[in-house]
């Protein structure tokens, strides 16, 4: 797959052989965070619909998706995203089903419905390395 860099709030994900790469359209563009997090969306939607293709019997080999996303500010944070793709040899009665079916990538199901987020300092002297990473608990489930 190969991700490209469209503006600093647009990427684009195509299928190609080999590994994963992410190209800019020019030299003075970064790979930010925000792209970052396109790229999980996008990936995440391709493979959704990858999947679904192979089960359908139908070819992917032209499947592409772009994903776009605006600010807002107070704070500074990505306000929309807006995934689409271009699938030329997608049947026209097909189109409705790949939507949905695009809709079951669970990178979308997370950000619709975000996780709760905690910060704390790593327990630098622990004697056991897995407690320096463990996460809040809500130990009233069990």
């Amino acid at each position: 797959m190969k991700i490209i860099l469209l503006s600093d709030d647009a990427i684009r994900l195509e299928p190609v052989s080999g590994p994963l790469t992410i190209e800019a359209l020019s030299a003075d563009q970064s790979y930010s965070p925000f792209h970052m997090l396109a790229s999980a969306l996008a990936i995440c939607t391709f493979s959704v619909l990858h999947a679904w293709s192979t089960h359908a019997g139908l070819k992917a080999d032209d499947l592409a998706l772009e994903v776009r996303w605006a600010f807002a500010e107070h704070p500074h944070r990505v306000e929309a995203m807006h995934v689409s793709f271009e699938w030329p040899s997608l049947p026209e009665k097909r189109v409705a089903a790949a939507r949905r079916v695009a809709e079951m990538c669970t990178v979308q199901a997370t950000l619709l419905h975000p996780p709760t987020i905690t910060i704390d300092p790593a327990l630098v002297h622990s004697r056991h390395p897995e407690e320096s990473f463990a996460f809040a608990r809500d130990d009233s489930s069990t």
